[in-house]
């Protein structure tokens, strides 16, 4: 084969791996998810789901709006405005609405919101050691995926912003 040939099988093996790289992001969300939900059923606590955890581990200690859930990194998803309202009617969350845009309406955890952050954070404090100390992946491991995802995710909202 000819100099075609070998670009097309480079670009073929590219494609393979990226598309392996998608689906296991994807999985490994997942199984965040179920990592999450399994904990809180081990804890008893089952007035909540695995995205709302989520959500609230994120916002810590954190007061923000809706729209820097999204824009903060904190929420992927397009019913935020659902988990919201559900974290604050089970009273995980408190909302204010700001003082300069009544339209805004600000959240923050409440007392009940904060023992979920606990929970979820001294999950992911146990899984950081055993993962450490079974020597599964290294620091150095950890920082070439996060530069590497970093990469793709900065590549991907390239894609969003300029595709037009």
């Amino acid at each position: 084969m000819g100099q075609t040939g070998a670009i097309s099988a480079e670009h073929q093996e590219f494609m393979s791996s990226y598309l392996e790289s998608l689906t296991l992001v994807e999985r490994l969300h997942r199984l965040l998810l179920d990592v999450i939900k399994d904990e809180f059923e081990r804890v008893g606590i089952l007035e909540i789901n695995a995205v709302q955890a989520l959500l609230l581990f994120n916002v810590g200690d954190n007061e923000v709006t809706a729209g820097e859930l999204k824009s903060r990194g904190y929420y992927q998803g397009s019913n935020v405005s659902y988990n919201l309202k559900k974290l604050v009617d089970t009273g995980f969350m408190h909302h204010q609405r700001c003082e300069v845009d009544r339209r805004s309406v600000r959240v923050r955890l409440t007392e009940k919101g904060r023992n979920i952050h606990l929970i979820v954070s001294t999950l992911f404090e146990r899984h950081a050691a055993g993962l450490s100390d079974t020597g599964v992946i290294s620091l150095d491991g950890l920082d070439q995926i996060t530069g590497s995802l970093k990469r793709v995710e900065r590549y991907w909202t390239d894609q969003i912003r300029y595709i037009y």
